[in-house]
């Protein structure tokens, strides 16, 4: 009876160990201060200029200052598959030196098996350097029609799950948005790419989950992006507290999913 109770003991104390060295490799992880941080995407990661630019704009008018340092490999209407092939991302990925590398795919532009696929291969190869990856869910729109936010979101949320990678989701806050707030548009004139609010939205979404601040106190004394004065600070408030919550929802024990198909109704 003592024998075993003594062994009882030595494996909680075991496993008490194992699970604080765990807490402290993930602590050392989190504690790393983000600074290089590559953007890979399409025409939704360059346009007001830039995911990349807006960035530094936005780490250069905090204070302190956030320290981002940042680069970008585009291409207009590329899938992942088509940044892999046809550009050099995967030679800029190869040569080091990031903390972030945010991956951005265009599900309409593309297929679900080929969002697999490039997603598992540019994970990889961004892990091989010791950066860490994330995936930049974009969203929905009419011109490519075939594929729900709902199903973007699912497919995001199932290679986070296999991959053990963050996701920014980006399109569940747009969505998030446009049922609370239906006359701030996310979109431009052409119905696929951002506004100027959509691009916010899209760079307040992103930074958080960089950085693992909370969005709503990223709002420095001025922020010189071009066009920011025109959105308004009730506006960019609505913005911030849209990102807060989706990105507490999407990495909650709640299904966000379930809750997505109850804000469309």
């Amino acid at each position: 009876m003592n024998h075993l109770l003594l062994i009882t003991i030595a494996a909680v104390v075991l496993v008490g160990c194992e699970t604080t060295q765990v807490n402290v490799e993930t602590k050392k992880i989190s504690a790393r201060k983000p600074t290089r941080v590559l953007f890979i995407g399409n025409s939704f990661t360059y346009w007001h200029e830039g995911l990349w630019e807006q960035l530094k704009i936005l780490s250069d008018s905090m204070d302190p200052k956030l320290g981002y340092r940042t680069s970008r490999v585009v291409k207009g209407g590329a899938s992942l598959e088509v940044m892999w092939k046809e550009t050099k991302a995967s030679e800029v990925i190869a040569k080091g030196g990031w903390d972030v590398v945010v991956l951005q795919e265009d599900i309409p532009e593309t297929t679900m098996d080929s969002f697999r696929t490039y997603s598992r291969m540019f994970v990889k190869a961004v892990r091989e350097v010791g950066a860490r990856p994330i995936l930049f869910m974009a969203w929905e729109y009419d011109r490519l029609g075939w594929i729900s936010m709902h199903e973007i979101a699912k497919a995001h949320k199932d290679m986070s799950r296999e991959l053990n990678v963050d996701v920014a989701p980006v399109g569940l806050a747009w969505s998030r948005s446009r049922t609370l707030k239906p006359d701030l548009d996310m979109y431009s004139e052409d119905r696929e790419h951002p506004s100027f609010a959509g691009m916010y939205l899209s760079l307040i979404v992103i930074e958080s989950i960089i950085s693992s601040a909370d969005p709503l106190s990223r709002n420095p004394e001025k922020l010189p992006i071009r066009g920011f004065n025109r959105l308004g600070s009730d506006n960019a408030k609505h913005l911030r507290q849209m990102a807060s919550k989706t990105i507490r929802m999407w990495q909650s024990s709640l299904e966000p999913l379930k809750e997505l198909r109850v804000e469309q109704k």
